[in-house]
């Protein structure tokens, strides 16, 4: 028998693929969700269930994350202009996961002279940079007032660019080397110029793990003492972890549980950053050196990490950076709906993980980021380190940016030769 226009069940349409979605995720994904949209912080053991979610979990984990970004920051993505200066490198230490770092008598190893990165920084500024990140390996010997005095170099000559600069293991070498005590350098960086810290060499804050892929690397713990002061100083800083090697998801939740602790005690982290572990040509997997690591994330991994990190961290630090270097221009704007907002920066010279086997490039121009950020449906918006909004791009006519018409030659990592002028356009030479 046909049913009648009246009967319920001819009005009773199929189930949608949200309704299918829900209906088949573990009951405390669900909850740990609902909770988390609710506003309310998730906790450590809560993140581990996500960590290790798949199928509809995965997908709903993901919707989640997306909404909470949106709630928090809206549809705008933010860029910065800025230039990486990888100084030297020449470094004491043999991290597991590292392929940049030389010894002091190796060939390729390097070391550009003060003047050398002040000539970066002044061309960077003219190119349109708001920001120099400087970092580098630890050399043997170094003089302990270096980073002081490459920062009172560059804010001599450029005043207004942002020195973003010197993780917490580089702090901690200079004020050793210095023989000042950490506050005190801390303040001596600040006085040279010094606007924020990037909050690397924490890799998974988890010493067991350290010992195993870095074993000679700075402490979970004096890596928490030197962010800590240095927001105590009114120094902001970013925060990171790296994964995809051997951790796995109670060490990232705890990675995660301990950067909102920090930051509900100091407010001084800007983003995260989430970074994903380069294998092909890190020691520890290139060499077969640490039993078990891994090839790196899967594409599940990642999105995983962004999405468990929007949840986590989500009334603490409102903004997680996606590293196109790292994922690639694709993935990484994959990542924007898995709870991202920001899209990093233009960079012009990356050495660390190009040296990793990176192959995505050393430089995203301007208008690069911004049609990447339109492609998903979001408004491209420039900001400052300190995320700032300096402009925000709303779909009309807009004028190249002076590094949109910028030529990167060579890849070198030590060339420090001047640029040149290749078929009528500035070219920067690539280290």
């Amino acid at each position: 028998m046909v049913a009648s226009a009246s009967d319920p069940s001819a009005r009773r349409q199929p189930p949608s693929s949200w309704e299918r979605t829900l209906g088949a995720i573990d009951p405390a994904v669900a909850r740990i969700l609902g909770k988390s949209l609710e506003g309310k912080d998730i906790s450590q053991e809560e993140a581990v269930v996500l960590f290790d979610a798949e199928g509809p979990a995965l997908h709903s984990l993901i919707l989640a994350a997306d909404e909470l970004r949106r709630r928090t920051v809206g549809d705008v993505v933010t860029y910065v202009v800025n230039r990486n200066i990888n100084f030297t490198n020449v470094c004491i230490k043999r991290c597991g996961f590292c392929a940049f770092s030389r010894g002091h008598r190796q060939e390729e190893a390097y070391f550009l002279p003060i003047e050398e990165l002040v000539r970066r920084a002044k061309e960077a500024w003219e190119l349109g940079a708001t920001e120099v990140c400087i970092q580098a390996g630890l050399p043997p010997k170094m003089d302990g007032h270096l980073y002081i005095d490459i920062c009172q170099a560059i804010q001599r000559e450029v005043p207004d660019i942002h020195i973003h600069a010197f993780s917490p293991e580089e702090v901690l070498y200079g004020a050793l080397r210095s023989r000042t005590p950490l506050a005190e350098y801390l303040t001596l960086l600040k006085q040279a110029g010094l606007g924020s810290l990037p909050g690397t060499a924490a890799e998974i804050l988890d010493d067991s793990i350290r010992k195993v892929i870095s074993p000679a690397r700075i402490s979970t713990a004096d890596w928490i003492r030197v962010i800590t002061t240095a927001h105590g100083l009114s120094i902001p800083s970013s925060a990171t972890i790296m994964y995809g090697h051997i951790e796995g998801s109670w060490h990232k939740a705890n990675h995660l549980a301990l950067l909102r602790d920090i930051q509900r005690d100091t407010g001084g982290f800007t983003e995260l950053v989430p970074l994903s572990f380069l294998c092909w040509e890190a020691p520890m997997y290139r060499k077969g050196l640490v039993k078990g690591v891994r090839a790196g994330a899967t594409a599940d991994e990642v999105a995983k990490m962004y999405a468990v990190s929007r949840l986590m961290l989500n009334n603490w630090i409102p903004n997680i950076q996606v590293s196109w270097v790292k994922e690639g221009p694709k993935l990484a704007q994959s990542c924007l709906n898995a709870g991202a907002n920001d899209f990093g920066g233009t960079l012009i010279n990356e050495s660390i993980s190009a040296a990793a086997g990176a192959t995505n490039g050393q430089l995203m121009r301007p208008m690069e980021l911004r049609a990447l950020i339109r492609d998903v449906g979001r408004r491209p918006a420039q900001r400052s380190t300190t995320y700032q909004i300096l402009r925000v791009f709303d779909g009309q006519e807009e004028p190249l940016d002076i590094l949109d018409s910028v030529e990167v030659k060579g890849d070198s990592f030590g060339s420090y030769r001047r640029p040149e002028l290749s078929s009528g356009k500035r070219t920067v030479e690539s280290t």
